[in-house]
């Protein structure tokens, strides 16, 4: 239900420390304000845009301190904070040792909803998130359920908690920041959908990495969706305290076994949710009503397919959800064919787990790669894609980190090195790309690396991208 629900007693007057201005600080703040809460916001920096955001806030009465995220504001009694912000800030360590409990946006949100909220169908996991649940609510929309996909994607949860439209169920994203700074989510359904090496500056190990995505199953009331190909997501089910009926459900891009959800000539079929699943099989869709149907983009169906499937939805509207759905921008996007050659923007492929994916729906490729590693390695990367290399261009800081890995295992594919981080360095990557590549290749733009060494954010990058092939297109025409 919305804000109507919500009571202010449990807040009126409590101490409230928020850490961090931005898309999820400033909401939060202003919620609490609203429920009577004393709130304070703190804030590490102190620029021109941080001062906009403080004097707005402090219009409302609420107070702000810039330049100062580390201290601990007297009598506070609870921190939420930004979910970027890094477990061990000396912020945190005093909290600790106050006693003071830290919750994050999700967490705020998970405890503000009111009596009969929608249960929440929550993702997870290193790549494919934002595409699964936004599969998963064209579903559920196509069953006619209300809902809408939320969280670390589109619509806030802290809107959709307290805003006035009602929904029926939510489709969750939720990112590793979010679910360590979540301790008492407990969803409907979730869904890890694969486990690899990423954000381990933040997290501080693989280890602690792997156990907060972990937290998502904690309490799950139906299913624990699990990638039958990634042993790691289904020790995570094992491990994971469940309410009792709780099921463990597997997607596979092979036929599946019992309680699991897999592909049969083509066809997406379901063998958990059946009345007899020893013998049974229930037909939901076709691989060609997958956009694209590239096998990791296929898996992401199966596991969206599995969290609606678990929440009663009936076999058609997971055929007519999946036909409606149109992938985002910068995931495998084709954006233009020039004398023969494909050119596929997938900017949204930040770390080797995602550019794998990419680079195994394609042969031949010429792969335009590089930018910010993130402290990642290469070499199983690049292992793994040389039989399908017809060259590669490199681009942005860390690139010489992926020309060794292919020099290492993949000596005889041809490398241009682009040693320039300005604007014009996409333009001369497609150039270079094209001068590569054959009728029937396809240039990849699979960075494995994160973006902002060079562009605002992937988007950019990818609209950089774009804008070079349609460049290039003009030229030949």
């Amino acid at each position: 239900m919305g804000s109507r629900e919500v009571s202010n007693q449990d807040w009126q007057g409590k101490h409230v420390t928020v850490a961090g201005l931005g898309v999820s600080g400033i909401p939060a703040a202003k919620v609490l304000h609203g429920l009577g809460a004393v709130v304070t916001v703190v804030n590490d920096g102190d620029d021109e845009r941080s001062r906009t955001q403080a004097a707005e806030l402090e219009a409302q009465g609420i107070a702000v301190r810039l330049g100062d995220g580390a201290t601990l504001p007297e009598s506070t009694e609870l921190i939420v904070t930004a979910p970027g912000w890094q477990p061990d800030k000396p912020l945190f360590a005093a909290a600790a040792e106050a006693g003071v409990p830290v919750w994050g946006d999700v967490e705020l949100a998970w405890r503000l909803r009111g009596p009969g909220a929608a249960p929440w169908l929550a993702v997870t996991g290193t790549n494919g998130k934002t595409t699964t649940v936004r599969m998963l609510a064209s579903i559920l929309e196509a069953a006619g359920l209300r809902t809408a996909a939320v969280g670390n994607i589109g619509v806030s949860l802290l809107d959709a908690v307290l805003g006035d439209e009602e929904y029926d169920v939510l489709a969750v994203e939720l990112s590793s920041y979010q679910l360590h700074w979540a301790p008492s989510l407990r969803a409907h359904s979730a869904a890890v959908l694969n486990l690899a090496p990423d954000h381990l500056d933040w997290h501080g190990s693989m280890a602690a990495y792997v156990a907060d995505k972990g937290r998502i199953y904690e309490g799950n009331r139906v299913a624990c969706v699990y990638n039958a190909a990634d042993p790691a997501t289904e020790d995570l089910v094992r491990e994971a305290d469940v309410e009792e009926g709780c099921r463990a459900i597997g997607f596979t891009l092979n036929t599946p076994g019992p309680s699991q959800l897999g592909v049969v000539d083509g066809i997406l079929v379901d063998r958990a949710f059946v009345a007899n699943r020893q013998k049974q099989a229930q037909e939901l869709a076709e691989v060609k009503d997958i956009d694209p149907p590239a096998p990791h983009n296929v898996a992401n169906a199966l596991a969206a397919a599995a969290l609606a499937r678990a929440f009663g939805v009936e076999p058609a509207a997971v055929r007519d959800g999946l036909r409606a759905f149109r992938p985002d921008p910068h995931r495998i996007e084709h954006v233009g064919f020039v004398d023969g050659v494909a050119y596929v923007d997938d900017s949204k492929a930040t770390n080797t787990h995602a550019a794998e994916a990419s680079l195994a729906a394609y042969d031949p490729i010429v792969w335009i790669a590089g930018g910010l590693a993130k402290g990642a390695t290469f070499d199983e990367l690049v292992t793994g894609a040389a039989g399908r290399l017809r060259g590669a261009v490199l681009i942005g800081r860390d690139r010489e980190l992926i020309r060794e890995a292919l020099t290492r295992h993949a000596p005889e594919v041809p490398v241009v090195d682009l040693d320039r981080t300005d604007t014009g360095a996409m333009s001369e990557a497609v150039r270079e790309a094209a001068r590569l590549a054959r009728p029937g290749d396809t240039v990849l733009m699979a960075p494995a690396c994160a973006s902002m060494d060079m562009f605002v954010n992937y988007n950019k990058r990818g609209e950089a991208f774009a804008d070079a092939v349609r460049a290039l297109a003009a030229e030949s025409a």
